[in-house]
């Protein structure tokens, strides 16, 4: 954790804090590329926190060449994701409310990483065949994604 959200983290510990995040989901040819996570080992969409300053679709662009190694080309606006269901307690205890603006990805290059800091494995995955261990503040963005996708 760099940045912003961990200079807030110094400051207050563990205790709630607003996380705006920027995240994607990569898409091609009727698979959803996702990863997973290694705080909580369930898969999830590619994000993280804006930085102060920092225009939200480039923070999801950002956050998805570093979690994948992909560069996205046209990123579209899936929805802001809020509520209740984005309350969340990470395994290290850190308690976030996130605000999540989430794009898909359909026009991408680059070459996929193996692991990251964060993610210790990608892989794709049938849209008919995802898992069932869903990191729990994506649940409701993926099923509007797959939502999405299937009506085309």
């Amino acid at each position: 954790m760099t940045g912003y959200i961990a200079d807030m983290r110094r400051k207050i510990g563990h205790d709630r804090l607003i996380f705006v995040g920027a995240s994607v989901f990569v898409y091609r040819d009727g698979k959803v590329l996702l990863q997973k996570r290694k705080d909580n080992r369930c898969w999830a969409k590619h994000g993280g926190a804006v930085e102060i300053g920092e225009e939200v679709e480039d923070a999801a662009r950002r956050e998805l060449r570093e979690e994948t190694g992909l560069v996205a080309g046209n990123l579209e606006l899936l929805g802001i994701f809020s509520g209740e269901d984005m309350l969340y307690t990470y395994p290290n205890g850190d308690e976030v409310y996130i605000v999540d603006a989430v794009y898909i990805c359909s026009e991408f290059s680059g070459e996929l990483l193996p692991e990251t800091d964060e993610t210790s494995e990608l892989r794709w995955f049938d849209i008919y065949g995802i898992p069932d261990e869903i990191s729990p503040p994506d649940r409701n963005a993926l099923k509007k994604f797959l939502g999405h996708i299937t009506k085309y």
